[in-house]
Protein backbone atom coordinates (compact mmCIF):
# COMPACT_ATOMS: atom_id res chain seq x y z
CA UNK A 1 0.00 0.00 0.00
CA UNK A 2 2.85 2.42 0.87
CA UNK A 3 4.46 1.64 -2.49
CA UNK A 4 1.20 2.40 -4.31
CA UNK A 5 0.79 5.72 -2.46
CA UNK A 6 4.38 6.69 -3.22
CA UNK A 7 3.90 5.96 -6.92
CA UNK A 8 0.66 7.99 -6.94
CA UNK A 9 2.35 10.91 -5.14
CA UNK A 10 5.12 10.94 -7.75
CA UNK A 11 2.59 10.96 -10.61
CA UNK A 12 0.63 14.01 -9.37
CA UNK A 13 3.29 16.62 -10.27
CA UNK A 14 3.73 15.04 -13.69
CA UNK A 15 -0.01 15.23 -14.37
CA UNK A 16 -0.17 18.81 -13.14
CA UNK A 17 2.75 19.81 -15.36
CA UNK A 18 1.24 18.34 -18.54
CA UNK A 19 1.02 21.00 -21.28
CA UNK A 20 -2.35 22.32 -22.36
CA UNK A 21 -3.60 21.23 -25.75
CA UNK A 22 -2.51 23.57 -28.56
CA UNK A 23 -5.18 25.58 -30.33
CA UNK A 24 -6.57 24.04 -33.49
CA UNK A 25 -4.98 25.51 -36.64
CA UNK A 26 -6.99 27.75 -38.93
CA UNK A 27 -7.75 26.00 -42.20
CA UNK A 28 -6.83 27.88 -45.39
CA UNK A 29 -6.97 26.95 -49.05
CA UNK A 30 -4.05 26.18 -51.34
CA UNK A 31 -4.25 29.79 -52.59
CA UNK A 32 -5.00 32.84 -50.44
CA UNK A 33 -4.74 36.63 -50.62
CA UNK A 34 -1.81 38.00 -48.61
CA UNK A 35 -1.26 41.70 -47.98
CA UNK A 36 2.28 43.04 -47.55
CA UNK A 37 1.76 46.43 -45.85
CA UNK A 38 5.41 47.49 -46.28
CA UNK A 39 5.15 46.84 -50.04
CA UNK A 40 1.65 48.33 -50.21
CA UNK A 41 0.15 45.48 -52.22
CA UNK A 42 -2.03 42.42 -51.87
CA UNK A 43 -0.88 39.29 -53.69
CA UNK A 44 -2.43 35.99 -54.67
CA UNK A 45 -0.19 33.55 -52.81
CA UNK A 46 0.37 29.82 -52.99
CA UNK A 47 0.33 28.09 -49.60
CA UNK A 48 3.06 25.45 -49.95
CA UNK A 49 3.72 23.03 -47.08
CA UNK A 50 6.60 21.53 -49.10
CA UNK A 51 8.62 24.76 -49.03
CA UNK A 52 10.34 25.80 -45.82
CA UNK A 53 10.45 29.57 -46.22
CA UNK A 54 8.24 32.13 -47.92
CA UNK A 55 9.44 33.54 -51.26
CA UNK A 56 8.59 36.82 -52.97
CA UNK A 57 9.20 37.36 -56.66
CA UNK A 58 11.87 40.03 -57.09
CA UNK A 59 14.23 41.21 -59.81
CA UNK A 60 17.32 43.40 -59.93
CA UNK A 61 18.26 42.04 -56.50
CA UNK A 62 21.34 43.82 -55.20
CA UNK A 63 22.84 43.55 -51.71
CA UNK A 64 24.75 46.46 -50.19
CA UNK A 65 25.97 47.75 -46.83
CA UNK A 66 24.38 50.63 -44.95
CA UNK A 67 25.69 51.75 -41.54
CA UNK A 68 27.49 48.41 -41.14
CA UNK A 69 24.36 46.33 -41.83
CA UNK A 70 23.51 44.20 -44.86
CA UNK A 71 20.66 45.58 -46.96
CA UNK A 72 19.00 44.55 -50.21
CA UNK A 73 17.59 46.67 -53.03
CA UNK A 74 15.06 45.09 -55.44
CA UNK A 75 12.08 45.56 -57.69
CA UNK A 76 9.04 43.29 -57.56
CA UNK A 77 9.04 40.52 -60.16
CA UNK A 78 6.24 39.84 -62.61
CA UNK A 79 4.87 41.56 -65.68
CA UNK A 80 2.63 44.03 -63.82
CA UNK A 81 5.05 44.77 -60.95
CA UNK A 82 6.15 48.24 -62.03
CA UNK A 83 9.56 49.75 -61.51
CA UNK A 84 9.41 50.91 -57.90
CA UNK A 85 12.64 50.16 -56.03
CA UNK A 86 12.38 48.74 -52.50
CA UNK A 87 15.15 48.64 -49.91
CA UNK A 88 15.06 46.44 -46.84
CA UNK A 89 17.47 45.29 -44.15
CA UNK A 90 18.65 41.69 -44.68
CA UNK A 91 18.00 39.35 -41.76
CA UNK A 92 20.13 36.52 -43.20
CA UNK A 93 21.21 34.80 -46.41
CA UNK A 94 19.52 31.47 -47.08
CA UNK A 95 21.02 28.60 -49.02
CA UNK A 96 18.36 26.87 -51.11
CA UNK A 97 19.00 23.52 -52.79
CA UNK A 98 17.58 23.38 -56.27
CA UNK A 99 15.58 20.21 -56.91
CA UNK A 100 16.66 20.25 -60.54
CA UNK A 101 20.27 20.03 -59.37
CA UNK A 102 19.76 17.11 -56.98
CA UNK A 103 21.49 14.32 -58.82
CA UNK A 104 23.22 11.35 -57.23
CA UNK A 105 25.95 11.49 -59.87
CA UNK A 106 27.01 15.00 -58.84
CA UNK A 107 29.37 15.63 -55.96
CA UNK A 108 27.51 18.69 -54.79
CA UNK A 109 23.98 19.87 -55.41
CA UNK A 110 23.37 23.37 -56.78
CA UNK A 111 22.80 25.89 -54.01
CA UNK A 112 21.28 29.31 -54.55
CA UNK A 113 22.02 32.03 -52.02
CA UNK A 114 19.05 34.31 -51.45
CA UNK A 115 18.66 37.39 -49.25
CA UNK A 116 16.01 36.93 -46.56
CA UNK A 117 14.06 39.87 -45.16
CA UNK A 118 11.49 40.12 -42.38
CA UNK A 119 8.17 41.33 -43.80
CA UNK A 120 4.83 41.97 -42.18
CA UNK A 121 2.09 39.87 -43.76
CA UNK A 122 -1.64 40.02 -43.34
CA UNK A 123 -3.75 36.90 -43.94
CA UNK A 124 -7.46 37.45 -43.29
CA UNK A 125 -7.41 39.49 -40.09
CA UNK A 126 -4.12 38.05 -38.76
CA UNK A 127 -0.85 39.98 -39.04
CA UNK A 128 2.55 38.35 -38.52
CA UNK A 129 6.18 39.16 -39.31
CA UNK A 130 7.59 36.43 -41.52
CA UNK A 131 10.97 35.62 -43.07
CA UNK A 132 10.77 35.97 -46.86
CA UNK A 133 13.50 35.13 -49.35
CA UNK A 134 13.78 37.15 -52.54
CA UNK A 135 14.04 35.33 -55.86
CA UNK A 136 12.82 35.59 -59.43
CA UNK A 137 9.44 33.83 -59.50
CA UNK A 138 8.32 35.46 -62.76
CA UNK A 139 7.98 32.05 -64.43
CA UNK A 140 5.51 30.93 -61.73
CA UNK A 141 1.78 31.70 -61.55
CA UNK A 142 1.99 33.17 -58.03
CA UNK A 143 4.53 35.87 -57.10
CA UNK A 144 4.32 34.97 -53.41
CA UNK A 145 4.84 31.53 -51.92
CA UNK A 146 4.03 30.91 -48.25
CA UNK A 147 6.17 28.10 -46.82
CA UNK A 148 5.92 25.91 -43.73
CA UNK A 149 7.63 28.39 -41.35
CA UNK A 150 5.17 31.15 -42.25
CA UNK A 151 2.24 28.73 -42.04
CA UNK A 152 3.30 27.91 -38.46
CA UNK A 153 3.51 31.64 -37.66
CA UNK A 154 -0.11 32.00 -38.78
CA UNK A 155 -1.24 28.81 -37.00
CA UNK A 156 -2.38 27.58 -40.39
CA UNK A 157 -3.25 24.26 -41.95
CA UNK A 158 -3.83 23.92 -45.70
CA UNK A 159 -6.64 22.09 -47.46
CA UNK A 160 -5.34 21.74 -51.04
CA UNK A 161 -8.89 21.19 -52.35
CA UNK A 162 -9.94 24.70 -51.29
CA UNK A 163 -9.05 28.18 -52.55
CA UNK A 164 -9.31 31.66 -51.04
CA UNK A 165 -11.06 30.62 -47.84
CA UNK A 166 -9.95 33.68 -45.87
CA UNK A 167 -11.55 37.05 -46.45
CA UNK A 168 -9.49 39.69 -48.23
CA UNK A 169 -6.75 40.86 -45.85
CA UNK A 170 -7.95 43.38 -43.27
CA UNK A 171 -5.10 44.18 -40.88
Amino acid sequence: MKLLLAAFALAIPVLAAAPAMAAEPTLYGRYEYIQLPEIGQTFKAKMDTGALTASLSARDIETFTRDGDDWVRFRLGGSDAGNKVYEHKVSRISKIKSRADEDEDKDEAGVAKRPVIDLEMCLGDVKRTVEVNLTDRSSFNYPLLIGAKALREFGAAVNPARRYTADKPDC
